[in-house]
């Protein structure tokens, strides 16, 4: 099977707190692995790693073969290395459409007008049209000329998934996409993200258990900036260590 991430001996630390410790992660390509773990444990700066959002202390980030730990994000994300984020992150003043053919265009090659980004990407038909088909698959076609700003919070998310699809990721980092969602909201999303399993490598940080426990093919666990376990959900489920990690956590108890 084809290894699309390879971490190894990932550290980073602030000040005396290692937010990573020396982290050992693999993702198969097509699988959807889900990183769990407690509050403070180090998930949203591993993301940050992987991305390279921020540089590692140590360690090397390998994707598809390649060792990347010393581009930049920009350079990660045209290499189909995406990640999206806690807060929504979409542009409010334009519409969902513009939002997302402005993502699609991101992607060209043709940089050569690129100070004049704008105005290529609401004129060429083939954005738009490809731009209309992602609004679609999240479930905004109808939404397409309402302007960002405008679409309720579960909206924004889709739109932000819309628009990250737009880059054509080959590995998708999720960092709590269903973070201030209602249980409608948080089923439409659950079931666009299973929508890509197999299609594409996502790695998804999610605090919903049951959700992470239904749609991941692994789960790795993070405790204190290291990976304590690593499996299928029925072997996390019942891992001893991964029970002490989160006994008499309240907030992400284990299904």
């Amino acid at each position: 099977m084809t290894e699309a991430l390879r971490v190894c001996d990932l550290k980073r630390h602030f000040g005396g707190v290692w937010a990573a410790a020396g982290v050992d992660l693999t993702l198969t390509a097509g699988e959807l692995h889900a990183l769990i773990g407690p509050n403070g444990a180090g998930k949203t700066t591993l993301v940050h790693l992987v991305s390279g959002a921020l540089a590692a202390d140590a360690g090397s980030v390998t994707f598809f073969g390649q060792d990347v730990s010393l581009l930049s994000m920009h350079r990660r994300a045209a290499l189909g290395l995406v990640r999206s984020y806690q807060i929504t992150s979409v542009f409010p003043h334009l519409s969902a459409q513009n939002n997302v053919s402005l993502a699609v265009q991101s992607r060209r090659r043709d940089w050569g007008s690129s100070l004049r980004l704008w105005r290529p990407a609401v004129q060429d038909t083939g954005i738009a049209a490809e731009a209309r088909q992602l609004l679609e698959q999240v479930g905004l076609g109808r939404r397409a000329a309402t302007l960002a700003a405008d679409l309720a919070h579960g909206e924004q998310r889709c739109l932000e998934l819309a628009m990250a699809l737009g880059t054509r990721p080959r590995l998708l980092l999720l960092d709590e996409p269903l973070a201030g969602m209602g249980p409608e909201e948080s089923a439409r999303m659950a079931e666009l993200i299973a929508a890509l399993k197999g299609r594409l490598t996502v790695l998804m940080i999610e605090h919903d258990m049951d959700i992470v426990f239904r749609l991941a093919d692994r789960i790795s666990v993070l405790v204190a900036g290291r990976i304590v376990a690593s499996g299928s959900p029925e072997a996390i489920r019942s891992d001893a260590a991964v029970r002490r990690a989160y006994l008499g956590d309240e907030v992400v108890p284990l299904p």
